[in-house]
Formats: structure tokens, sequence, C-alpha cells
């Protein structure tokens, strides 16, 4: 059972068709009850009516006999008196009941002038002596018809014939006969007949309309949902095939599933840019690990075999830049990792107080111009942030670096400049990208495998900072790195 609705088109069709089965079930049995009570309201009336008319003959003294009585099949018609005895009835009427009529069963057929005229003259002088008397008080005025009127449903048999009827009892005071009711039945028969009608349309109209409506909405849900489709074998054929280049079909709407699809393929070009980037970076860090390894590996072996010629300053620094790139390649598959920078509070001025008090290869003056300036991060990377600038800054300066700190608002600025050639404007963002270096820092001896700037940078993000380029007022190139206050980090 849930295998066979497992899919959306199922249970939107069985969700949609529910919904509609349940409408049409409330909205029938509304209608069926509005047509029952309006025809039989209708029925109602007839029967008021008839009686009415019999009361008014009765009123004005018509004896039983010569009554004028509506057609038997539609209007039934019985006259009793306060004792519940039968004076008058419809010529074919043989029975009736749940009318609350006299218990006299059947009634004397032959018609109703032997049963008017047996049941008139016993029924006028017990009235005459004191029946309709005693019932003066609660019966309508001698000379009246009763305004109200009391329905009952019963049935009656006419010539054989047996039918519903809706009855309507009128009470008639009159002077010389007493207090009379006259019941006369409304037929049921168009009532019956027409519920009767509107059940089997019911029945017959709305299996088809489900049927339409489930038809309709497993078609409307099987093209809304052939897009999905589309895009489920497109991703099944991307995975297969591991082509991060191939993309879905987008449709030409603007639903959800478009929203879907366009989605989809923005997380394939990230997700394809990312791949890419990483075979890059495997790519680059092969390549700057080939050659410090392939130098120092011919250094050793002339060594081995002329120890006279053996280069160990060259050796040393081989290895010096193996280990700095081994560092910096761990470095960043940390930060790729998603490494959290930490929450210890850290004095930009003092930082730079200390690192600068550990170099010792600076090949120019490196002046300070320091403020206090608090944020909340990991110090080592910090500290390896500002090594990288300062490495940056030493292979580019002519005479001079200045490393400045200070605390703008909620933010703490770092700033790094040189006194060098500067920053491209066009290249002020690529100089970010791994292993992108200017051509005139790609020798082994101006340094740096160009990991410095993208490690900063990756860094600066991670404490939710930025770290630009820019021109600076010396001409060369400001680096500005910029750090939320403790405050700020901790919201």
């Amino acid at each position: 059972m849930r295998r066979a609705f497992a899919s959306v088109r199922a249970r939107a069709t069985l969700g949609a068709s529910l919904v509609v089965a349940l409408a049409l079930v409330a909205a029938g049995a509304a209608v069926l009850l509005a047509l029952r009570a309006n025809l039989t309201a209708q029925a109602e009336g007839r029967a008021d009516s008839a009686a009415r008319e019999v009361a008014t003959q009765l009123l004005a003294g018509r004896p039983y006999a010569e009554l004028d009585l509506p057609e038997e099949d539609e209007n039934p018609v019985q006259v009793v008196d306060d004792r519940r005895r039968l004076l008058a009835a419809s010529e074919d009427l043989e029975r009736i009941s749940g009318a609350g009529t006299a218990a006299v069963e059947p009634v004397a057929g032959s018609g109703g002038d032997g049963t008017g005229d047996g049941q008139a003259d016993g029924t006028g002088d017990g009235q005459g002596d004191g029946t309709g008397q005693g019932d003066a008080d609660e019966a309508s005025e001698p000379g009246e018809i009763d305004d109200d009127v009391e329905y009952s449903s019963g049935s009656a048999t006419v010539d054989g014939d047996r039918a519903d009827y809706r009855f309507a009892a009128v009470e008639v005071s009159t002077e010389d006969r007493g207090d009379l009711t006259v019941y006369a039945g409304g037929s049921l028969a168009d009532e019956q007949s027409a519920v009767s009608t509107a059940l089997t349309s019911m029945l017959i109209g709305f299996p088809l309309l489900l049927a339409v409506v489930a038809g309709v909405t497993w078609l409307v849900t099987r093209r809304a949902l052939r897009p999905v489709a589309a895009i489920t074998a497109e991703m099944s054929a991307i995975t297969a095939s591991e082509d991060l280049a191939r993309r879905v079909p987008e449709p030409d709407t603007h639903d959800e599933i478009a929203r879907l699809a366009r989605t989809t393929n923005e997380t394939l070009t990230a997700l394809q840019t990312s791949v890419e980037r990483q075979r890059r970076f495997v790519a680059d860090a092969s390549h700057e690990l080939r050659s410090p390894i392939a130098s120092l590996r011919t250094q050793l072996e002339v060594g081995a075999a002329h120890p006279a010629l053996l280069d160990v300053e060259g050796a040393v620094e081989d290895t010096v830049r193996l280990q700095e790139l081994a560092a910096d390649l761990l470095l960043l598959a940390r930060l790729d990792a998603g490494e959290k920078p930490g929450e210890a509070r850290v004095d930009l001025a003092a930082l730079v107080g200390e690192e600068l008090s550990q170099r010792t290869r600076d090949r120019v003056e490196v002046r300070t111009e320091l403020r206090s300036a608090e944020v909340s991060g990991s110090r080592s990377q910090l500290a390896r942030v500002l090594g990288n600038l300062l490495n940056n800054a030493q292979r580019h300066a002519r005479s001079q670096v200045t490393v400045a700190t200070r605390a703008d608002g909620a933010w703490a600025v770092l700033a790094v400049s040189d006194d060098g050639e500067g920053v491209p404007p066009d290249e002020r963002e690529r100089i970010f990208e791994r292993f992108v270096r200017l051509d005139d820092a790609r020798t082994r001896d101006e340094g740096g495998a160009g990991l410095g700037l993208a490690i900063a940078r990756d860094v600066a993000a991670r404490h939710g900072g930025t770290l630009m380029v820019r021109e600076a007022p010396s001409g060369g190139a400001l680096f500005e790195l910029r750090l939320p206050g403790p405050a700020v980090t901790r919201r």
C-alpha cells in the first residue's frame, strides 16, 4: 500500500479525489435535504388548502354526504368529531394511518354516503348534548376555522393503491355539530420521485465526476512533474559519467520546478568550480613540491659523488622552502576542512611587536605605527597572516615596510604597506588565488609559492573579516586586514 502511493502523482491524485468526494457528498446531501424539504412543504400546502376547503363547507352547514371532497388520489380526506368518530371520508379511501385520524379501519367504502350519513346523525346528537359545549373553551369560537395546523406523515390506501402522504389537521368549530377536525393529505409522490431521481443521478454522476477529477489530476501532475523526471535522469547521468560540465534542463516556466532546476545548475557550477580548483591545487602543489625536491636530490647526489661540490647553503634553502610549502599546504587543508578560528582575545599591536622581534632575515627596515586593537580568533593563524604579509612586502619593497594597527569603530585594522611597484588594479583580486604569482616573483630566489596571500585571505574570511589591497601613499601596495572586534564576533 505504501509503495502504491510512493509517488507524488499518486498522492496528489488520491488527495484531490478524496477532497472532491467529500465536497460532492456534502453538496449532494444538502441538495437532497433542501429538495425534500421544499417538496414536503408543497405537499403540506396542498393538504392545508384541501383541509380548509372542506372545513369551509362544514362551516357553511353542508351535510356530510354532500361535501365536495377533493380528488382522493391527490388529497384523501377524513372528517372526525371530538370523540374521534369518523363522519365523512373520500369515496375510495380504504385505509389511512399515521395521521391521528379515527380508529375506524377500514373506512366503509360503498361510499362516503353510507358512512357519512350514519355518523352524522349520531355525532350531531352527541355533540348537541354537550360534547361540543364542554370543549368550547379549548376549541375555536363557534363559526371559526382554527388558524393553527398540525402536520404529520402517514400513508393511505385508495382504491387498492397505498401511497405516502403529508397530512394537515384543521379544526373547525360549528354551531350545530360541535368541534370537528378535517384531515387532508398531500401526496408525497412528487417528493419521492424527485428525490429518487436526484439520488440516482448523483449515484451515477458522482463516480463519473470523481473519475474525471482523478484523471485530470493524474495528467496535470504528470505534466507538471515531467521536468522533475528530466532533472532526475540528467543528475543520474551526471553521477554515472562524473562529468560536472553537464547541466540539467531548465523548463521555460517561473514555478518552483524551474527554480529547482536553476538552483541545481548553480550547485553543479559551484561543485565543478570546487573540483577544478582542487585539481589545480593538487597539480600546482605537485609542481611546487617537485622543484625543491628535485633540486635537493640533485645537490645531495652531487655531494655524495663529489663532496667538495656539495652546496650546503642551497640544500638548506631548498629544505626550508620545502618545509614552508608543506606547512602552507597543511594549513590550507585545515582551512578547507572548516577548522574554526577559536575565540582567544588577541591584541594586534602586541602580536605585531612579538612577530617583528622574532624576524631576523628582513631585507629592509620595518616601521611601525601601533595602536591597541583587539580581535577574537586564533593567535597562530593571525600570526601566519601577518608573517605572509610581511614576507610579501619584503620581496617587493625598495627601502621600507610599514606596519600599522588601529581600531576603527567595531573593527580592528592591520595595514602592511611597502614602497615598491605596487599591484596593478587588474591583478588585485587574482593575486589572492592559490599558486598565483606575478611574473617578477616567479624565481626561486624571489621566494614564495603563491600561497601566502591566498592563506591570508582565507584566514581573514574564517575570522569574519576581509583582506584587500590598494595603492599605498608611498606608491607601493597597501594590504589592509579588517577583523571584527570581540563584541561583534560574539554576536
